[in-house]
């Protein structure tokens, strides 16, 4: 996990250029491009395929960071949502996914690696098993209550929980099997294909969230594992909220634009432009300083690069607000250890946004910025 980790760190800042400067130039031009015409449809399927990748990218990483060992509220529809992207780019076309996530359902209090770990580890089996063949994997997830008269099972106590079942149409498993499953070192794939450590990884990650694990097979008729996770106890928390309108906000503020390629200070360029803001680019952090310490008061918002020779984003921000300490930053990055979303705040940034990014997307997070800037005042 940690190798993989420090080779998707190492290529997602890269990776996360070119798909911006990829999104960004079909972006600008699809704009030019009349509704309902052939150029458009095509145009269309280049984004999809773009974002296609830019969300491959980000479950390589969720999959692979290394995440704290503490337990956040996590909400597993979204986790086993964003896995079965990935298992649709990885797995082969003989096996069909099939999926019942129910919505607005109660997060967990979990590790949100090690619950990637969990569900890996059961899809991986369960393709494994349908590899000659191939065969449908089946992931259902929903919300059930367990009372004294319906537990079978003497580690789950009465409560809410959420129920995980993975299913597949597999050759299933001998009662021998069944035993030593969960074993550590216990495997029936071949030398090279497995370590046994798989499912004796799940089963102890399950445990140690005080969950449980049952399965069901017989030879001949697939296996279905059946996770249980206790619900945390909060409220009942709706599903993200969507948008109602497609009209994307614009404005005519100043904003400084910086970023070390010069493609992307190009996209940035032309994208604010249209959007209504007067724009002042630079592909150099020094530069971007000497530009602002200037005419401090000229400008409305800075956008950033994160990753840039001589000053990153945050230490160029930091610079900045000496100078004018009201002065709103937002920072943009493909990839970093140092910030996420979970701290931007308390390193000054404003707002934060992972590349690649769509028009729409900073077009919102701009006015998010400016608007409360504006009411701060």
């Amino acid at each position: 996990m940690e190798a993989i980790g420090t080779l998707a760190g190492g290529i997602a800042h890269d990776f996360n250029n070119i798909l911006s400067a990829i999104i960004g130039f079909t972006e600008l031009v699809s704009d030019d491009v009349p509704e309902h015409t052939l150029t458009k449809k095509n145009l269309e399927q280049v984004l999809t395929a773009a974002n296609r990748a830019k969300e491959l990218v980000k479950q390589i990483l969720a999959f692979s960071r290394k995440d704290e060992e503490d337990r956040r509220l996590l909400h597993l529809g979204n986790i086993a949502g964003e896995i079965l992207k990935l298992l649709r780019a990885t797995f082969p076309a003989t096996i069909e996914i099939r999926s019942h996530i129910e919505s607005h359902l109660h997060p967990i209090l979990a590790n949100k690696t090690q619950i990637h770990q969990v569900i890996m580890n059961l899809c991986t089996n369960a393709a494994f098993a349908m590899n000659e063949t191939g065969g449908v994997l089946e992931i259902t997830l929903k919300e059930i209550d367990l009372d004294p008269n319906t537990i079978n099972n003497k580690d789950l106590v009465p409560g809410r929980y959420l129920q995980l079942s993975v299913s597949d149409t597999g050759q299933g498993m001998v009662p021998e099997v069944r035993r030593r499953i969960f074993e550590p070192y216990f495997t029936t794939k071949k030398p090279g294909e497995g370590s046994g450590l798989g499912m004796a990884v799940v089963y102890g990650i399950v445990k140690s969230h005080g969950g449980e694990i049952i399965l069901y097979s017989e030879p001949g008729q697939g296996s279905t594992f059946h996770v249980f996770f206790k619900v945390a106890q909060v409220e009942r928390v709706p599903g993200e909220a969507i948008s109602q309108t497609d009209q994307i906000p614009g404005g005519n503020e100043s904003i400084l634009f910086v970023d070390d390629e010069q493609n992307l200070v190009e996209i940035g360029k032309q994208m604010l432009k249209s959007l209504g803001y007067q724009v002042e680019t630079t592909t150099g952090s020094l530069e971007a300083l000497e530009i602002f310490s200037t005419a401090p008061s000229k400008f409305d918002l800075v956008i950033s690069d994160q990753t840039m020779p001589d000053l990153t984003g945050i230490k160029l921000t930091k610079k900045l607000r000496k100078i004018r300490p009201d002065i709103p930053v937002l920072l943009c990055t493909g990839f970093s250890e140092s910030i996420n979303k979970e701290n931007y705040r308390e390193k000054g940034i404003s707002a934060f946004l992972m590349k690649p990014i769509s028009k729409k997307e900073i077009a919102f997070v701009i006015r998010s910025v400016l608007d409360r800037k504006t009411v701060n005042k």
